[in-house]
């Protein structure tokens, strides 16, 4: 099937485009829905996520304790490479079995991390970013989960730079400050020209 990656850095709003693919009746497959529920209670990493770092970084629900995963990860590249030989591989899995029960001329893959990543560009037949300035993701995450300005800088340190991501673009959204409105008639567009491309490349 036919596949968007549809990437963005975080505060983008990544979300609210995917949510108006949605309301088109896309199909949306979402890697980081995946890797919360691979991390929920009862997960499938969780079992290794205990054996690998202890129960310190399991929560009493039984879901990984995020923020000392982040914090653990966010000082020490071995740890964070050790989490991702843990959840990228399920994540991965979960993700196919998502696009293969999907129906649809095409469907959306979210990837947060699509640039970085370098395999995912060879997974989707085209790549959707949402790009926004830095001050507006700035201030987005700090309001939506309450981080310092310290902290959301140090996640943007982390992810591709706007300019990467902007360069691997086929499309973009820029997602400033517009009305729903105006978002939601670019995405009409958008799902348009993707269901014209998807029949072209339907056997």
């Amino acid at each position: 099937m036919f596949a968007v990656g549809l990437t963005g850095g975080i505060g983008s709003g990544k979300s609210t485009i995917a949510d108006l693919f949605a309301a088109h009746r896309v199909a949306i497959v979402d890697t980081d829905a995946i890797a919360h529920r691979i991390t929920a209670p009862g997960g499938a990493a969780m079992p290794l996520v205990e054996q690998t770092f202890g129960p310190r970084f399991v929560a009493p629900d039984g879901s990984l304790d995020r923020a000392k995963m982040r914090a653990l990860v966010f000082a020490d590249d071995t740890a964070k490479a050790r989490l991702e030989a843990i959840t990228h591989p399920l994540i991965r899995s979960e993700t196919e079995r998502e696009r293969g029960a999907a129906s649809g001329p095409y469907v959306i893959v979210v990837v947060p991390l699509l640039v970085e990543s370098g395999a995912w560009r060879s997974r989707v037949d085209r790549v959707l970013v949402v790009d926004c300035d830095v001050e507006t993701q700035i201030a987005r995450v700090m309001r939506r989960n309450a981080f310092t300005r310290e902290q959301v800088l140090a996640i943007i340190a982390r992810q591709a730079t706007r300019e990467a991501r902007l360069a691997a673009a086929d499309d973009i959204i820029v997602n400033d400050a517009k009305p729903l409105d105006e978002l939601a008639r670019e995405v009409r567009t958008l799902h348009e020209r993707y269901l014209a491309l998807a029949a072209k490349a339907a056997p």
